[in-house]
């Protein structure tokens, strides 16, 4: 824990207020030091009150939307998800970053987060546009003892994380406007506001490499839009964000921190068994496809249906209008879409 963290730890474990003294004593550092690293911390966002021989106190800083490595690991609840976890004020691609930092030989669980990314990735080789300072952009590394042809479920895994994290944090009777949260299958985190229609809020990304047949890491990517409230024309249709979907800014710290404490237990669900059979009925439950008319856009022969539901290995199982026996869909091969919409 570096001086910083140690200045943070100090003035939320106190109910009043830290003399200068105490933190020198606490911390082994000159007054200036202290200074020094008390007006970082203010430039940061956090809302410090100094007064003259009294000393200085952490004033509340829960609402506010404040997204670095110490509020992230302040709330993270995991044994192993996100720890180590390196922050970046702007990078390239958190996937890329983490593929570098496992050639250095570090663990799983290492989470790479960004506030800014300068080149995003998307499915199919597209650009996940990454606007500065109001989402969340993160990558997580992954050494399971899986069989390569399992990998791509753990996309599936993710996006449960992702949907129970949104779903435990803004479904409360507090919030002012009624949110509903889905996954579009496979991956999408979709949401839809006071009844109106689903709006895609994260995507996903999972790239694997392999050495002699066997994997050798996976890196999970995910973008949540949260408090962006601004989008690209050709986007604007499909895409929101939390904060626009609820009416106020998110913290993003505390969405992250929760993110990763749903995936470490459905991970972990997950590789006892190498299939999606333990977490099934939490994602057919999310599943805003399921019971709905759907167009899969197959490149051989596009087909109309209803979406059931899913396999044990996270195919999509979709009822075609013309009477012929349920097909099951793969996500690497056709992209499925509502006949009347997105969803």
């Amino acid at each position: 824990m570096d001086k910083k963290q140690l200045i943070l730890k100090e003035l939320r474990s106190s109910d009043g207020y830290v003399s200068g003294q105490q933190l020198c004593e606490a911390l082994g550092i000159s007054r200036t030091a202290v200074w020094k690293i008390i007006g970082k911390l203010k430039e940061e966002g956090y809302p410090i009150e100094a007064v003259t021989n009294k000393g200085y106190r952490l004033l509340c800083v829960e609402e506010q939307d404040l997204f670095n490595r110490e509020e992230v690991e302040n709330r993270l609840q995991t044994r192993w998800a996100g720890h180590p976890l390196l922050y970046s004020e702007e990078t390239g691609s958190t996937n890329n970053d983490i593929f570098a930092l496992a050639d250095r030989g570090f663990p799983q669980g290492t989470l790479a987060l960004t506030g800014t990314q300068t080149a995003g990735k998307g499915r199919r080789g597209r650009l996940w546009i990454s606007p500065p300072n109001v989402n969340i952009y993160m990558s997580i590394l992954l050494k399971p003892d899986l069989r390569p042809d399992s990998a791509p479920m753990l996309t599936l895994v993710m996006a449960l994380a992702v949907f129970e994290a949104c779903k435990a944090l803004y479904t409360s009777p507090e919030e002012a406007r009624k949110c509903r949260f889905g996954i579009k299958w496979p991956n999408d985190i979709v949401v839809s506001a006071d009844g109106g229609p689903f709006m895609k809020i994260c995507g996903i990304l999972t790239e694997m490499r392999m050495e002699e047949k066997e994997i050798r890491d996976i890196v999970i990517g995910t973008g949540i839009n949260a408090n962006q409230t601004e989008f690209p024309e050709e986007i604007r249709e499909t895409a929101g964000s939390l904060a626009m979907a609820l009416g106020h800014e998110v913290n993003r710290a505390e969405l992250t921190a929760e993110v990763w404490r749903f995936f470490e237990a459905d991970f972990e669900a997950f590789c006892e068994v190498q299939s999606l059979e333990p977490l099934r009925t939490k994602y057919e439950a999310a599943l805003v496809n399921r019971g709905r008319k759907v167009r899969v856009l197959d490149p051989q022969k596009p087909f109309e249906g209803t979406a059931m539901g899913i396999t044990p290995t996270g195919e999509l199982v979709v009822r075609p209008e013309d009477g012929s026996p349920d097909r099951e869909v793969g996500s690497g091969e056709v992209s499925v879409r509502g006949v009347m919409g997105y969803v």
